[in-house]
């Protein structure tokens, strides 16, 4: 900036590219977004978004046909696991291989052999793990969107080439080319930790496959939502209370009140359907009992919160799970 000006300096001249000074702000903060730039451009490579729109073209409709099918469900995790299965089974191929790579590197014996030793049962161990592993991952990627999905299929494809990478390192094992399958086994493990980053950067960045009502608890006191008379009957009506949003349904009477964001990937509930006072996620197709938010169907995993409601003055009001602490005379809380 020129002194006594409030404009900043004129840019470099084109063709000649901004440096950085050393020590400088701008120099440090790339120091620690070259994880979200390299997102970025991943996200940008046109050839893999040509292959996620055709895969999702594919893979799509097939899992709509079958999104009853236990198996289908059972390949998330779903209700009775708790929490999806691909990363708990993504840690079996990692361990074993790695576990491989520290025998072949304190292995002391230079002297060729065909067959498997015991670094060649580990990898071939961790060959199977992967395959159950790519299964759950690839029955995950299918009910993700947009830049997850992308990002998602890059990780997939690291670990495809993770595993050609540990079948070959296998096969020269077998054939007694120990320096060529030690070789092999390290890239392949060099290749899956790019993968793993990515698989990182997609749960602990984005919140993929993390429950997204886990700290929803507010409002702590009854607070209006909607007049009573504006809730029709059979009718998904969504409000906000207190920043939060809820979906009310009234069926004979009876008022219902739960979260309106979806746990497995904050769908929109009110915008799906009801059936049997079970609403499906428009989303993804989960479905959720209203009476106690629990899963009837995945790929959720954890039960929608119900809040409590009550109807006061011609307003209905709603409170969340947690009530606020009563306070007595003395001015001390009480849980």
């Amino acid at each position: 900036m020129r002194a006594g000006s409030d404009q900043a300096d004129d840019p470099p001249a084109a063709g000649q590219k901004a440096e950085p000074a050393i020590g400088s702000p701008f120099a440090a903060t790339r120091l620690v977004t070259w994880h979200s730039d390299l997102v970025a451009w991943l996200d940008r490579l046109g050839w893999l978004r040509t292959l996620s729109d055709q895969l999702t073209a594919v893979l799509g409709p097939v899992r709509e046909r079958h999104q009853d099918n236990l198996v289908l469900e059972l390949l998330h995790g779903g209700r009775w696991v708790g929490h999806p299965l691909h990363p708990a089974l993504s840690d079996l191929p990692i361990g074993l291989w790695t576990g491989a790579m520290l025998l072949d590197a304190t292995d002391r014996d230079p002297a060729p052999r065909r067959g498997l030793d015991a670094a060649g049962v580990l990898s071939a161990a961790g060959i199977l793990a992967a395959g159950a592993t790519a299964l759950t991952g690839l029955s995950d990627w299918t009910v993700s969107n947009d830049q997850d999905r992308r990002v998602g299929l890059f990780h997939g494809l690291l670990n495809t080439v993770a595993l050609g990478l540990q079948g070959a390192s296998l096969g020269t094992r077998v054939a007694g080319r120990r320096s060529t399958a030690r070789a092999l086994g390290a890239a392949s493990l060099t290749v899956t930790a790019a993968a793993g980053y990515l698989g990182g950067h997609l749960v602990f960045t984005k919140g993929v496959m993390v429950s997204r009502v886990a700290w929803a608890i507010w409002p702590r006191r009854w607070t209006r939502a909607l007049q009573e008379a504006d809730v029709p009957d059979d009718s998904p009506t969504a409000v906000e209370a207190e920043g939060r949003q809820v979906m009310l349904y009234r069926h004979r009477g009876r008022l219902y009140a739960i979260d309106n964001i979806c746990s497995h990937a904050g769908g929109l509930l009110s915008r799906g359907t009801v059936a049997d006072l079970t609403v499906t996620c428009p989303l993804h197709g989960s479905r959720f009992a209203l009476a106690d938010g629990c899963v009837s169907r995945g790929p959720a995993s954890q039960p929608q919160p119900v809040l409590p409601t009550r109807i006061r003055n011609g307003w209905i009001e709603v409170r969340g799970s947690q009530p606020a602490p009563r306070r007595h005379a003395n001015g001390r809380t009480q849980p």
